[in-house]
């Protein structure tokens, strides 16, 4: 009977049980959606046409590994993309990657309350992957976030990502912080934020926020699995980002000078182990040793050598290569550092006038050919069209008209799909004058200014008879 009775009792307390597991979990796992709402309307769309200029000096495997994507190969090609960004001043500054805008011919941004706006490149660093847009026209008041201190950020701590994955916009993903300092051979200062929260291509440039509604990170780069989603490159649950720290040191560049100019010691280093610390005579296990030192350089002219071990610059420790290299590349040209250095055994302070890093990857060069001013007779790619006369003999066989323009192609996502232009059609009227052919509907495109609504009458195939289109300028 005892034992009756406290089966009973157990069976009586199961319900109490179950509400308290409930509620301890409601407790550690609070709703994420009060954060959401309060930042998401900050986070843009980026729309961007593009013109490959050059692909035969691209990595293409590393594109499609870290940024999840393919480019045709083809010199001029006119591409739609997609990428995400974040508003960080009331008055129109956007942030996103430089990947995204590279080579854009247009740029749009898109907010999740459907506004459209036309944006410009301000500046741009291809070397840590982060470009600044500023939205045309006068603008105020728009939604913003703020660059939070993504030194403070640590392992297991929990983030938020919310961009435009695949085009499907304001999507939010979280996770949490696997390494604070990764380095994927995307760049010379590589220093990723890596997370488990999904990335996928359309996430790029979107913002990684803590749980204060921070901005900590750029969402960049994923480790890419091309057998997923068709061989596009999916989310495994390894993405990257660009730390808010070093994005802040980068804006007053950025925004005032529209580049970034690095200092420059003109060394080679590697990381100084406790092995060749011990063996060096050096007392602490962390630095840089200098591998080489090259002729007429900063360095040489202080009077470093080899197998100098630097600990500290500017009184601040070095903890490895790659975090010197960093530090030197954020300091200003023709500044002066105090280099705390061990030689032989024995420490000693030198004084380093920067000069301004090289050129390595020739990026002014690319620059200037990706810079070019369009032709008139570009115009047509721009609207991701594609035209040619209309040949007699397909009208015969169609029952199409004999002359206008038979569109060719139509670019996905470009203004002429969203103006409802097909391959196939035939325009044969342009702002209510005839089109005879191709000539006819590119001197009307080219005459049109950005933002002009072109009046297309087209004849579509199949019997649909005409109708009206209204394209957009680009």
């Amino acid at each position: 009977m005892p034992y009756a009775r406290l089966l009973v009792s157990v069976s009586l307390l199961a319900p109490l049980l179950a509400y308290a597991q409930v509620t301890v979990k409601e407790a550690t796992l609070p709703s994420l959606a009060p954060l959401v709402e309060s930042v998401k309307s900050a986070v843009v769309n980026v729309d961007v046409q593009k013109r490959e200029e050059r692909n035969s000096e691209v990595d293409e495997e590393m594109l499609e590994k870290f940024f999840g994507m393919k480019r045709p190969r083809g010199k001029g090609n006119i591409l739609q993309g997609l990428g995400s960004g974040f508003v960080i001043d009331p008055k129109g500054l956007v942030l996103t990657n430089n990947h995204v805008v590279d080579d854009a011919v247009t740029l749009r941004v898109r907010f999740d309350d459907g506004r459209a706006l036309d944006a410009e490149v301000v500046g741009r660093d291809p070397l840590v992957d982060v470009a600044l847009l500023r939205i045309k026209g006068k603008v105020d008041n728009l939604p913003s976030v703020k660059l939070g201190d993504s030194g403070g950020m640590r392992v297991g701590d929990w983030v938020v990502a919310i961009g435009n994955p695949f085009g499907l916009a304001s999507s939010v993903s979280s996770g949490i912080i696997s390494a604070t300092e990764r380095k994927i051979g995307a760049g010379p200062y590589d220093q990723f934020i890596q997370t488990d929260a999904a990335i996928n291509p359309g996430n790029s440039g979107g913002p990684l926020f803590n749980l204060k509604g921070e901005v900590v990170g750029m969402n960049t780069a994923i480790f890419s699995n091309p057998n997923m989603m068709g061989g596009a490159g999916g989310n495994i649950g390894i993405g990257f980002a660009v730390p808010s720290n070093l994005i802040k040191a980068l804006m007053p560049q950025l925004e005032k000078d529209g580049a970034v100019t690095r200092g420059w010691l003109g060394v080679g280093i590697q990381d100084l182990t406790a092995d060749l610390a011990k063996a060096m005579g050096v007392p602490v296990p962390d630095g840089a040793v200098i591998t080489t030192v090259n002729d007429g350089s900063p360095a040489k002219k202080a009077g470093l050598l080899e197998d100098d071990a630097v600990t500290a610059i500017d009184g601040e420790k070095v903890l490895s290569a790659d975090a010197f290299r960093r530090v030197v590349a954020l300091k200003r040209p023709d500044s002066t550092v105090a280099l705390t250095t061990w030689r032989n055994g024995k420490s000693m302070e030198l004084k380093v006038k920067l000069g301004t890093r090289p050129d390595l990857e020739n990026l002014s060069a690319r620059e200037k050919k990706s810079a070019r001013s369009s032709d008139p007779e570009q115009k047509p790619s721009r609207l991701g069209l594609s035209f040619q006369d209309m040949d007699p003999r397909l009208s015969q066989s169609t029952g199409l008209p004999s002359q206008g323009a038979l569109v060719v192609e139509v670019a996905v996502g470009s203004v002429s799909e969203r103006a409802g232009l097909r391959r196939g059609m035939v325009v044969i009227e342009a702002n209510k004058k005839p089109v005879t052919g191709r000539d006819d509907l590119v001197k009307v495109i080219s005459d049109a200014k950005t933002g002009a609504l072109l009046l297309l009458r087209v004849v579509a195939p199949g019997g649909e008879g005409r109708s009206l289109k209204a394209l957009e300028m680009p």
